[in-house]
């Protein structure tokens, strides 16, 4: 079964590649969703890396406060709806 992780604080450079780049070596990447808004002014990135099996994705988690193109992310299980 999938899981799907939240990743925030993402530079505004991010791209799907370079962020499947960072992922792949804890499995397989699905899928990544990239969002970009503006809130309060200041334009931000964040997104959702879906990983294939739930243990993959809890492997990833160890990206969680580690440099990424300059920014420390933040990377958590997104909630399911």
């Amino acid at each position: 079964m999938s899981a799907s992780l939240y990743v925030g604080n993402l530079p505004l450079s991010a791209t799907e590649e370079l962020l499947s780049g960072a992922f792949a070596p804890f499995g397989t990447v699905r899928s990544i969703k990239l969002k970009r808004e503006a809130v309060a002014g200041v334009e931000r990135c964040y997104g959702f890396v879906e990983m294939d099996t739930t243990e993959q994705a809890r492997a990833a988690c160890a990206l969680n406060a580690t440099r990424f193109e300059g920014r420390l992310l933040s990377v958590w299980r997104a909630a399911r709806s």
